[in-house]
């Protein structure tokens, strides 16, 4: 391992998930990597490459351990100038956010803030926490207004929407092999039954589900029909409800608002 301790850290495996708040005292641009087995973290001015892999002896963070798709060193992180870059030595692609993979031998720039990466197995995806450093607020106006929109972002949800959303994506939470949002009449359907005392139909769902994808394609790309090309099928409703569980506005928990 080469930089010094001060500059790339073992993170224990109960370290928890990078979505919490980082310590004031971290220094902006450094980066967080975690797998189950735990994590490193590593300064912008370390010199150090970063690898993961499905090997755990041949790699810093492990992720992928028992599924033999996962490359044994799968890719790595080091940093380019002022960025911290991505790449993809492994078969197997990674998908960077709803609309974009990174495709082996490819590299990518990654943001400042909270990035989730998924290795996509045939049979299973592997979660790879990624976090860069965001300067202080005191930094400057321009600076803040950065790290806020391209942290972790909880979307706004009323109570009917989420309901609806969760009803629309309950196969994505349930981490079911190839998941596909059920279609309006099944929703409308299960609502149905849930709430016989309401009146759900296939417009209602559909049209709630619009707004919200209207609401969050100002900060979101793929939410709306001129953004795909066709033919679009379930693509709209595919990337909201990926965007939703990426950034942990749905959980799998909230399958008990259909009684699970």
């Amino acid at each position: 391992m080469s930089g010094s301790s001060s500059k790339v850290n073992l993170l224990p495996r109960d370290f928890g998930s990078l979505t919490r708040p980082l310590p004031a005292s971290v220094r902006p641009g450094t980066l967080f990597v975690l797998g189950v087995n735990g994590g490193m973290s590593v300064a912008p001015d370390a010199g150090f490459r970063l690898v993961f892999g499905r090997s755990e002896p041949d790699v810093h963070v492990c992720v992928g351990a028992e599924d033999p798709h996962v490359s044994r060193q799968h890719g790595h992180f080091v940093r380019e100038d002022t960025r911290w870059v991505l790449h993809n030595l492994g078969r197997l692609p990674i998908r960077l956010s709803p609309s974009r993979l990174v495709l082996s031998g490819d590299l990518a720039d990654l943001p400042t803030g909270y990035t989730p990466l998924f290795i996509l197995g045939p049979r299973q995806e592997h979660l790879l926490e990624v976090r860069i450093a965001a300067p202080s607020p005191s930094a400057s106006a321009g600076v803040e207004h950065e790290a806020a929109t391209r942290g972790p972002q909880v979307w706004p949800l009323s109570p009917v929407e989420k309901l609806v959303l969760v009803c629309l994506g309950q196969r994505y939470l349930r981490n079911e092999p190839y998941p596909q949002p059920l279609t309006w009449a099944q929703v409308a359907a299960e609502l149905s039954e849930l709430r016989p005392q309401e009146r759900w139909g296939e417009r209602r769902a559909a049209h709630i589900v619009t707004n919200v994808r209207k609401r969050l394609s100002r900060s979101v790309p793929g939410l709306l029909e001129e953004e795909v090309p066709p033919p679009v099928g379930n693509t709209l409703n595919h990337n909201l409800i990926m965007e939703l569980i990426v950034s942990t506005t749905l959980l799998k928990s909230d399958l008990g608002l259909l009684g699970e």
